[in-house]
């Protein structure tokens, strides 16, 4: 049976620093669609999101390949992949015992191949994820994964940056 993953201990502070960032529910940024695409292209997927994992939901402050804006964290990747500071790697869902059942794998978009690289603020908490997505099995190569986690730093860059600005004004 799908398992939803475990909210953390320190899940108040970090939903804290995702505040901070007043970035949920704002509109799409050049900057952040720029590096889904790269991370896209770089690593051969049809969608790569910046997902925000906030209380109930993961929000995609960019979306490339999918229509969708967010989905229920309940059936999140990403909520798994921010438990951690490494990249969440899963090759094939339909043999991870966590996700083959899950909503998102069975039905539209069909996760099957999924890398998910944990996107931390200031505050050291991780708020999302830069993810690479595939509807088909797949592995990427040590430098497609690389390439990856160098984007997830523009993509931290971008939040920290806001952050910054934020406290100038």
């Amino acid at each position: 049976v799908m398992r939803a993953a475990k909210k953390p201990s320190y899940e108040k502070s970090r939903i804290k620093s995702l505040k901070e960032l007043e970035i949920l529910d704002t509109l799409e940024e050049q900057n952040y669609d720029d590096l889904t695409k790269l991370a896209a292209h770089i690593c051969d997927v049809p969608i790569s999101l910046v997902s925000l994992v906030d209380e109930d939901r993961q929000w995609f402050k960019s979306h490339h390949g999918l229509d969708a804006k967010e989905t229920p964290r309940e059936f999140a990747f990403c909520a798994h992949a921010i438990l951690k500071d490494e990249v969440l790697y899963i090759p094939d869902s339909e043999k991870d015992e966590r996700f083959h059942d899950n909503p998102l794998v069975v039905n539209d978009p069909h996760v099957k191949f999924y890398a998910g690289v944990p996107l931390k603020v200031e505050s050291g908490y991780n708020v999302g994820t830069l993810c690479v997505i595939d509807s088909k099995p797949r592995e990427l190569s040590e430098k497609q994964l690389d390439a990856l986690k160098c984007l997830a730093r523009q993509v931290e860059c971008q939040l920290n940056l806001r952050l910054k600005l934020k406290e100038v004004s």
